[in-house]
C-alpha cells in the first residue's frame, strides 16, 4: 500500500490485505500506531505471532522486517522487537500514515504535519507558476471538473482534490516535492474525514463546499505563470 491513491482508497473501509505479508503488516502495523502494543513493549515470540496470524516464520520475519525498515520496531539479539517511540517512525510512509488516519492522530500530531505540509505545498504552488507545462494544465483542469463532479462521493472526490495537489508538486520540477505526495494525500483524506457523518456519507451540500473557488482560482494562476499569486491562493486554501 505504498501507490498515490492508496491512503485514500481506504477512507471508505480498510481494503483487504493482497497476501499473508501485508496482512501481517497491516495488523501490527496499525497495532503499534493506534497504541494498542505500547512503545517499548516487546512484540510476543515467534511461535505466538505465527499461531495468531496462521503465517509461516518465513511470512512473519519478512512482515516485521518491513516494518523495522519504517522505523515501528527494532529487533535485538536475546531482547526481542521491540516497539519504538513516534520520533523513529518514517511518517513520509503512506502506510504509517494510513494507520495513523485510521487510528485518530492527536492533534499536537496534526498541528505539526499542517506546518510542514504547509511549507512544502507553497513552493510547490510557486514552482508550478514557473515550470508547468500544457500536459500538467490539462490535468490541473480535468481534476478541478471531476472534484466539482464527484461531490457526492468521498472517495471520488477525494482522489480529484489529492490528483490537483499531486500534479502541481509535479509541475513544479522538484524531484523533491513530488517524492512528499503522501503529506498531501493524508491532508486530503484527514479533511474529507472530518466531513462525513458517522455512516461514512457526505454533508447534504457536499463535499466540495467553499474551497471550490479557491480551487478554481489556484490552477487560473498557475496557468497565468503567477508565481505569487498561486502562493497566496495556496496558503489560502490550506489555512481553511
Amino acid at each position: 500500500m505504498s501507490e498515490p491513491g492508496s491512503l485514500i482508497r481506504a477512507l471508505t473501509g480498510r481494503q483487504p490485505a493482497r497476501n499473508y505479508h501485508s496482512f501481517v503488516i497491516n495488523e501490527v502495523g496499525l497495532a503499534i500506531v493506534s497504541g494498542r502494543m505500547p512503545v517499548g513493549s516487546i512484540l510476543p515470540g515467534d511461535a505466538e505471532m505465527m499461531d495468531r496470524f496462521g503465517v509461516s516464520r518465513t511470512v512473519l520475519r519478512e512482515a516485521l522486517k518491513t516494518l523495522e525498515a519504517k522505523g515501528l520496531v527494532e529487533a535485538r539479539a536475546k531482547v526481542g522487537t521491540r516497539v519504538l517511540p513516534q520520533p523513529r517512525w518514517n511518517l513520509f510512509d503512506r502506510q504509517v500514515l494510513s494507520w495513523l488516519l485510521e487510528s485518530g492522530p492527536s492533534p499536537a500530531l496534526l498541528q505539526h504535519f499542517h506546518t510542514v505540509r504547509l511549507a512544502l505545498e507553497l513552493e510547490a504552488a510557486e514552482g508550478a507558476a514557473r515550470n508547468r507545462e500544457a500536459e500538467h494544465m490539462r490535468l490541473l483542469h480535468y481534476w478541478l471538473k471531476q472534484r466539482g463532479l464527484m461531490s457526492m462521493q468521498p472517495e471520488p472526490f477525494a482522489l480529484a482534490e489529492f490528483e490537483i495537489h499531486r500534479v502541481v508538486a509535479e509541475a513544479s520540477g522538484n524531484p523533491f516535492l513530488r517524492a512528499a505526495t503522501a503529506l498531501s494525500e493524508f491532508g486530503v483524506a484527514s479533511i474529507v474525514l472530518r466531513q462525513l457523518g458517522p455512516a461514512l456519507q457526505p454533508p447534504a451540500e457536499g463535499l466540495a463546499g467553499t474551497r471550490a473557488d479557491g480551487y478554481s482560482r489556484l490552477v487560473a494562476a498557475i496557468e497565468a505563470g503567477d508565481a505569487g499569486l498561486s502562493r497566496q491562493i495556496m496558503s489560502g486554501l490550506l489555512s481553511a
